[in-house]
């Protein structure tokens, strides 16, 4: 399955690496800077991908890894996964309940591994373990919305990445600049990311995500 696509930053960034106000990164944002976007917290962890591939019982379809239907993997497909992260996956994800939930269809799910170990702040998270929590789900050539993407998490028992608010870009940028409290304590959230209610695309066919840090202040 294909690695996940890049996430605009909203803004141009100075010589220091900070956001310039006002400078936006993409004319969409520019354009499309007074709707509301979705704005969900962004987790400071390391991509995850859990792919599914079924097969029947007369044909071994082999995935880009030669493992056959259920694999899992991080950002890109040289990416190291802890070990303590993937023995987490394996007790979230099996074959039999991705056949439940999937049964004749091909989908990569996109996440975060988050928790102790896992990036500076990952005791914040979990402070004696790791988790998975899944932000999006592509089936074929269609990324899910995310009515549909919340109705899988349940079906699979895992988290979904919290929406925190709807809003437009500046009102995210200046939410973000003074600083967002996480939804899982009492720490500085990494930031937010910012999906239209509907999927749209860039002129280039890009997905048209963006983000916004802590940090770009």
């Amino acid at each position: 399955m294909k690695e996940y696509h890049k996430i605009e930053t909203l803004l141009d960034r100075n010589e220091k690496f900070k956001v310039i106000l006002g400078k936006w990164r993409l004319p969409e944002f520019e354009y499309l800077k007074d709707n509301k976007w979705v704005w969900t917290e962004k987790i400071d962890g390391t991509n995850i991908r859990v792919m599914w591939n079924p097969v029947s019982s007369d044909t071994i379809k082999l995935d880009e890894y030669g493992l056959s239907e259920l694999t899992f993997g991080g950002k890109t497909n040289d990416a190291q996964m802890p070990p303590f992260l993937l023995k987490r996956l394996h007790e979230l994800f099996n074959i039999d309940k991705m056949r439940e939930v999937f049964p004749a269809t091909s989908v990569c799910l996109y996440g975060e591994g988050y928790g102790a170990k896992i990036q500076k702040g990952g005791g914040n998270y979990i402070s004696n373990g790791c988790d998975f929590i899944l932000f999006d789900i592509k089936i074929g050539e269609w990324w899910l919305e995310r009515e549909s993407i919340e109705d899988i998490a349940i079906k699979l028992n895992i988290k979904v990445v919290p929406i925190i608010a709807h809003g437009n870009l500046n009102e995210a940028i200046e939410t973000t600049r003074l600083g967002i409290q996480s939804t899982f304590g009492n720490f500085k959230a990494e930031g937010i990311v910012l999906k239209p209610p509907v999927t749209l695309f860039t002129r280039k066919g890009e997905r048209l995500v963006g983000k916004i840090k802590t940090k770009d202040f």
